[in-house]
């Protein structure tokens, strides 16, 4: 029944499926986890006499109902209501139907908002019931579910109350002794309470036990892919003190406090039987490549090989370029494959990553393809993680007899709640210092009429021979008018204050050699000023950038404005990022936040309670999480459901009985799982 199309819904004709489809209903199931938005409280019922502007209901005779065309377009309906305590008069537009609905005499319900309308107070379309039937719309704490055209909450309200006797009869999804020692509703109530809450106290209950399974649902999909890394069997890879002193010793700088932290978490993981599976999280410019480029030298003199993934061939280049300037001092073979790298060179790297000849291979999706053959692949290193689907890590993890270690790195910080649930089964280090001689970026806000303010900055900076950033929100003029476009911008700087200085354009519709040529235009000293839309969030290390203009810089989220700083910032002398919003009355709480602190940490638990989780899961390209009650920041929540989560998993009990249960779970970790 559960998986039967909607069109067996009573009252659901084709028409109507169609609608409900559209909103992602099309199954049975689908229906009854249809979640309402809000609520509105219609519960409370008024005597006429003590009416008071807002949204009331009434239980009232009606007295008269007549309706007219007041004009072309426009139909009025009117009625008089009796309650005995007072009269008042109700008002429907375009709503013919409504005076022949209302039976002289009989009593119902109205429920709608008490306002003035010209010089006198009425009850302005309301929802109107048989007072003697079961009421739907109105008397009630009446769900108001997400709409699509043509179709009303009112008319979900009513197939889902044809669905009532099932929700009566549908299996736990929870084993019933959990159910009890969490003290939570069982499914049936809970499902009628949401769609047809009794009280509010029950509809907070109802909402309490759906939060506590999606996020219960969560956890359990890593903790049982924690379990599954647990089991296999990777390369053993034992501490060595004297090669830790050797690579240290040959830095051209000392290594931070978190830097040392994470290289020993993990030392200890490598050196471990079983697969380290560990996201690096260093804020911009925290030294992420060298605490990679260390595990790689321990990894390599172990005998083992390390694949280097980067999103970008400029930025894989770069890296190319740092770790061989790292490591082959050290006499650790660097070596760079990407899909730009010449036919015959890259035959004979493959060879020589195939006979071990290469310690260290450096690329994009180039190292994932099936032809690339590593002779021991120890280690696999993913810069931005987020940019890799899944199935691609997993392509790349299944080369070698033994499962390699991994190492995941991220410049954007992932806030703690997060951590728990969409990366439960990585182990996690956290860089949160800068390197020495790094100066925290000044940022602030400025306001569209004084950007010239801003120009008259970068061009002070040019003048030292530093380079700068313009990021505008959309490649070309769109309906918006207000939105600074990044072809209009360049044409009108290249023109004006800034034709006497030499400029760039990137943006991602141009094609991939074109994007590398002005990006190594603008690393190489070439340009003075890029450009660019958030194309460059990503990007190279060009430490000679010293400032950055933010364009519409509302439209962005913290994390997305606080990567894109982090273009600038990157060398020894003070940077500044200036964000500018579409009009002087759009500065956000968001914008707000990132001028007062450059801490990529606190930023992100910021952007979590601003913009939910759906920004930062996103861009993880796991698709969307589904959630409709829980809360990822209420920390009570998610330790509760990660203990039970932990127990369930220790103790071997089997959900496999509960279908619907175990599906989420199986999808979670299919999104989530790394290996």
């Amino acid at each position: 029944m559960l998986e039967a199309p909607v069109s067996t819904v009573k009252g659901v004709g084709a028409v109507l499926a169609d609608k409900l489809a559209a909103l992602g209903c099309k199954t049975v199931r689908d229906l009854l986890y249809f979640f309402p938005r809000r609520y509105e409280d219609f519960s409370h019922i008024t005597p006429i006499a003590s009416l008071t502007p807002g949204k009331v209901t009434v239980k009232a005779t009606v007295e008269s109902a007549t309706g007219r065309h007041i004009r072309r377009g426009l139909h009025i309906t009117e009625a008089v209501l009796n309650d005995g305590s007072a009269k008042v008069r109700a008002v429907w537009f375009n709503q013919k139907y409504r005076a022949a609905q209302l039976v002289k005499g009989d009593e119902y319900f109205f429920s709608g908002v008490y306002d003035l309308q010209r010089n006198r107070y009425v009850l302005q379309n309301p929802a109107t019931e048989q007072a003697a039937g079961a009421g739907v719309s109105t008397a009630r704490i009446v769900p108001i579910y997400r709409m699509v055209v043509g179709l009303k909450s009112n008319q979900i309200r009513k197939v889902m109350h044809e669905l009532l006797p099932l929700m009566a009869m549908l299996p736990e999804t929870l084993p019933p002794q959990l159910v009890a020692n969490q003290k939570l509703l069982n499914i049936n109530d809970t499902l009628r309470e949401i769609h047809f809450p009794t009280t509010s106290q029950r509809l907070t209950e109802a909402q309490n036990r759906i939060s506590f399974e999606e996020v219960l649902t969560l956890m359990l999909a890593s903790a049982y892919n924690k379990k599954d890394i647990a089991s296999l069997t990777g390369w053993e890879v034992p501490f060595n003190a004297a090669t830790a002193k050797q690579f240290t010793s040959a830095l051209p700088f000392a290594l931070t406090n978190a830097q040392r932290g994470a290289v020993w978490e993990i030392c200890q993981d490598i050196a471990g039987a079983s697969p380290m599976n560990r996201l690096l999280q260093g804020d911009v410019g925290s030294g992420k490549t060298a605490v990679a480029a260390m595990t790689a030298f321990m990894v390599a003199k172990a005998g083992l090989q390390t694949a280097f993934m980067a999103p970008t061939e400029i930025l894989a280049t770069q890296h190319a370029q740092s770790l061989a300037n790292l490591l082959e001092p050290m006499g650790v073979r660097v070596a760079l494959l990407v899909g730009s790298t010449k036919p015959k060179a890259k035959e004979a790297t493959k060879l020589h990553v195939a006979h071990g000849d290469v310690d260290v291979v450096v690329g994009t999706h180039a190292l994932i393809q099936k032809d690339n053959v590593f002779k021991k692949l120890g280690l696999v290193v993913i810069d931005e993680q987020h940019r890799f689907g899944v199935a691609q890590r997993a392509e790349l993890l299944q080369q070698g007899a033994r499962m390699p270690h991994l190492l995941s790195m991220t410049a954007t910080p992932i806030p703690r709640s997060l951590q728990l649930t969409v990366y439960g089964e990585l182990e996690v280090s956290i860089l949160n210092e800068l390197p020495k001689g790094r100066q925290p970026i000044a940022t602030k806000v400025v306001s569209p009429l004084a950007r010239h303010t801003v120009y008259t900055h970068i061009d002070a900076e040019i003048a030292k021979g530093r380079q700068a950033y313009v990021v505008c929100p959309v490649v070309a003029d769109s309906k918006d008018a207000e939105l600074k476009s990044v072809e209009a911008e360049h044409e009108r700087l290249t023109k004006s204050i800034f034709k006497h200085r030499r400029l760039g354009l990137l943006h991602g519709q141009l094609k991939a050699d074109e994007k590398e040529r002005v990006m190594r235009a603008f690393k190489d000293k070439k340009l003075d000023l890029l450009i660019c839309t958030t194309v460059i969030e990503v990007g190279v290390d060009v430490p000679n950038a010293t400032v950055m203009a933010i364009e519409g810089a509302e439209r962005f989220g913290l994390a997305q404005l606080h990567q894109l700083r982090g273009r600038v910032g990157r060398g020894s002398e003070q940077s500044y990022c200036y964000l500018i919003p579409t009009t002087a009355e759009s500065v956000s709480q968001r914008l707000r936040e990132l001028e007062k602190s450059t801490d990529g940490f606190y930023l992100a638990e910021a952007d979590l309670k601003l913009r939910g989780p759906g920004e930062i899961y996103g861009r993880a390209q796991h698709g969307e999480l589904n959630l409709s009650f829980a809360n990822l920041a209420d920390t009570k929540l998610l330790k509760k459901a990660r203990d039970v989560a932990t127990k369930i998993v220790a103790t071997d009990v089997s959900l496999v009985k509960y279908k619907q249960l175990w599906q989420q779970i199986n999808r979670y970790r299919r999104l989530t799982k790394l290996n």
